[in-house]
């Protein structure tokens, strides 16, 4: 069966008398293989709750939850742990239970008392932990003979191939194996390719649990004029120029809109571990036009004159007649 261990590293955030501030005695950090659990604690005093976030290999660098690659600390996503009455917090960061895929290599467990992320750590208190995580590894210890794998993936349906030979998809049980290690690899479209050596021993099952994380990719986004509001699927953000990370398979709605500009809409299509370009141009709107107060025209002026001048010559006519007649 998979190989699954429990190990623990410990960080202290502690209180001055005046003033908060960290200390701690960690090691050089902690090496362990994909899958395992990885139970972290510590002590706090400078506040009832703990914020952590993981930094690494192809990871944003200001940070992501312990749980989903796809939540980012910059966005005010962290893996939160409540501080006990004692002053004590412990989490278990179960390492084969996240929502994405981590590569191999040396991350950085950042254990803060305030929801800051790596860039905001200034106004913060907090402490670092290493962990390096290898590749999975399976064994069984069972005398000779042929042995049987069970295997079996999230999403189901994933095909396999062991040793470079397509198999069939999961679930899928293979049996009459001779004793020996094998290349066990599972694809699904959408996901990563997810491998891992299974050693196969007599009159035993080597059960092989595999879950697979989506596909993702990134664009960077610009616009002309710049400074236009971004809405990924409808949801903000951010401005132009930006980049966006961690971008899940799949057609995804990008609407552009800034002031005075018509919003602009583009369905576009991440492509796996690649940067694609979305570059849009913004049409201005029309000005606004307020229609002026016709004035009269010549010829209805002209008309007009000779009117004015008839009645004032029969007015003036009609009051020396009166002033006349009194006489």
């Amino acid at each position: 069966m998979l190989s699954l261990r429990s190990v623990i590293i410990t960080a202290i955030i502690a209180a001055g008398l005046l003033v908060p501030f960290c200390c701690a005695s960690v090691g050089a950090g902690i090496r362990t293989t994909m899958g395992d659990e990885v139970v972290l604690s510590g002590s706090c005093t400078s506040s009832p709750v703990v914020y952590l976030f993981l930094t690494g290999p192809n990871l944003p660098e200001n940070g992501i939850t312990l749980t989903d690659i796809s939540k980012r600390a910059d966005r005010g996503y962290f893996t939160k742990v409540s501080v006990d009455g004692d002053d004590r917090w412990s989490y278990t960061w179960h390492t084969g239970s996240i929502n994405g895929r981590l590569d191999e290599g040396t991350y950085t467990i950042w254990v803060v008392d305030a929801p800051n992320d790596r860039s905001r750590l200034a106004t913060a208190d907090y402490k670092t932990l290493s962990v390096t995580l290898g590749k999975p590894y399976i064994t069984v210890d069972t005398p000779g003979g042929t042995g049987t794998m069970d295997l079996k993936s999230d999403p189901d349906g994933a095909s396999v191939t062991v040793n470079g030979e397509n198999r069939g998809k999961t679930p899928l049980r293979i049996g009459s194996l001779p004793v020996g290690t094998y290349t066990v690899a599972f694809s699904y479209p959408g996901y990563r390719t997810s491998s891992a050596q299974v050693t196969v021993q007599g009159d035993a099952v080597s059960e092989v649990r595999a879950t697979l994380g989506p596909e993702t990719g990134s664009f960077y986004v610009n616009s002309t004029p710049g400074g236009a509001r971004v809405l990924v699927d409808g949801a903000a953000a951010g401005s132009t120029p930006l980049i966006l990370e961690n971008i899940t398979a799949g057609s995804h709605t990008i609407t552009l809109e800034k002031d005075g500009y018509a919003a602009a809409t583009r369905q576009v299509t991440p492509a796996s571990g690649l940067r694609v370009p979305v570059e849009i141009a913004l049409e201005p709107l029309p000005a606004t036009t307020v229609p002026a107060t016709a004035a009269p025209s010549p010829t209805r002026a002209a008309g007009l004159l000779p009117a004015l001048a008839g009645a004032l010559l029969a007015l003036v006519t009609g009051i020396a007649w009166r002033n006349g007649s009194h006489r």
